[in-house]
């Protein structure tokens, strides 16, 4: 299951507890004060893992508590401080605060972190407070709170080419014809109802990754349909395919309902370099008298016209 939005609380752990201790030694009946400092508590962190794709492993839980400091002991020993608690998240996580609603980290790369919530710091130890009017003091501090909060986590997408069509344009067969990946193909509408990756390959050491969100209606640029949902995974896409039914009465409208809808969620996606595909080609009618675009024409399905298309998008992405 594509899961791009979840909520969680993470709770950093609590510091330990600065100890009150003597030195008890023999001949040394009034030993001086040693109490050892609490251990720092566990912090709450957030780590891209590259093999992950969707926030699925998160998803049921709901709550995430990171270690406490252990408590400072006899001879100046320091308590042993608590364990982190990673969250493995996939690139291009959104870490944002739930109230107010602030992003707070960006995660994009392979190792990038963000701690989220600090753990507290360890009480300190009686033997700092030793002084010359006090030479055998009976406090020691208390451990902090670690910090607590309740975040949101958003993902949007990272894919070199994002592919753009209203309903059973013929995206999800592209992408399975010229990648690994393996979306669910239908000849109906609204076969694809997640974000889909593939690995293109065009050359042997060079490949890009494309991007198939589900199909577009009229409204999606305002969030109808989940429009929003899936408007957002193009936004970090480099090149737009917009894939147009080759059999639609009117291609050119289609292109205005698709542009329409994007420009209404986000102006600044349509700044991305494009090309415009008519699709399904080896369906059209040997009789069809349409007066159709000049647009790039292909076939999924006999492969007419992939490989030129690939090497449209390459260029756009080895400038």
């Amino acid at each position: 299951m594509f899961i791009d939005l979840i909520t969680v609380e993470l709770w950093g752990g609590d510091g330990g507890n600065g100890a009150v201790s003597f030195r008890r030694e023999k001949y040394v009946p009034k030993g001086g004060p040693d109490g050892g400092d609490g251990g720092n508590g566990g912090s709450c962190i957030f780590i891209v893992d590259p093999n992950l794709r969707t926030l699925a492993d998160i998803r049921y839980h709901s709550i995430y508590k990171a270690g406490r400091g252990g408590p400072g002991g006899k001879n100046n020993r320091h308590g042993k401080n608590g364990e982190d608690r990673e969250i493995s998240v996939p690139p291009g996580t959104i870490i944002k605060s739930k109230i107010p609603d602030t992003v707070l980290a960006d995660l994009v790369k392979d190792g990038d972190k963000f701690i989220a919530c600090k753990g507290g710091r360890g009480g300190k130890g009686n033997s700092h407070f030793k002084s010359s009017q006090n030479r055998s003091p009976r406090k020691a501090q208390p451990g902090k709170n670690g910090n607590k909060g309740i975040f949101q986590i958003e993902l949007k997408l990272l894919a070199d080419v994002g592919l753009v069509g209203l309903p059973n344009s013929g995206k999800s067969t592209l992408l399975s014809v010229l990648s690994n990946a393996n979306p669910k193909i239908g000849n109906y509408p609204f076969t694809t109802i997640n974000p889909n990756l593939g690995l293109v390959k065009f050359s042997e050491y060079k490949s890009f990754v494309m991007a198939d969100i589900p199909g577009l209606i009229e409204g999606a640029g305002t969030g109808k349909g989940l429009g929003h949902q899936f408007l957002k995974h193009i936004e970090r896409t480099r090149v737009l395919v917009f894939l147009i039914d080759i059999n639609d009465p009117d291609p050119n409208e289609s292109l205005n309902i698709l542009v329409k809808e994007i420009e209404n969620y986000n102006l600044d996606i349509l700044k991305k370099p494009r090309i415009i595909v008519l699709t399904k080609s080896d369906t059209m009618a040997l009789n069809d008298q349409r007066n159709l675009p000049d647009y790039q024409r292909i076939s999924s399905i006999s492969g007419d016209g992939l490989q030129s298309m690939v090497n449209s998008l390459t260029e756009f992405l080895d400038k």
